[in-house]
Parts: structure tokens; sequence; C-alpha cells
């Protein structure tokens, strides 16, 4: 079932691509301290921070909204 969600600007994005993106433009320094999440400060890596991020409502809703704030809205702007 493919339902268009033209309200939500997450749709189709995985988890995985954000923090990806996140790392590449932020590093684990930044993110840690601006999103004030441990799990990128304590000995970071991909696998370990997605374990936390999709365990963990309250963390994961902080990423998706940096991201929606830092990333999104950056491709917007420069189109």
């Amino acid at each position: 079932m493919n339902i268009e969600q033209p309200n939500n600007p997450l749709h189709g994005i995985k988890l995985a691509t954000m923090l990806e993106q996140l790392y590449l433009e932020y590093g684990w320094e930044t993110l840690g301290n601006t999103l004030n999440l441990k799990c990128f400060l304590n000995n970071p890596n991909y696998k370990s921070s997605l374990k936390f991020l999709r365990t963990t409502p309250w963390a994961r809703e902080k990423v998706e909204q940096f991201y929606l704030k830092n990333i999104v809205n950056k491709r917007i702007t420069k189109k």
C-alpha cells in the first residue's frame, strides 16, 4: 500500500539515511553537544546510535526535528 503523505516531509527517509547525512554535515561531537545525546559523544558509531534511536522515541524525535530544521530546510532554500 503506497499512500502519499504530502504533509510529512520525512516520509520515505530512513533513520539510517538521516543519521548518515547529519554525521557527514556536522560530525558526532557537534551532534552530541547540539542535541545533548550521549550516544553521539561516548564512543559513537552508526550501529549503536541507530539501535539507541530506534528504541528511544524522545531521542529519535530530537534527531528528526534537527534533520528537518537543518538538512531539509537547507535543500528547500537552495531551490
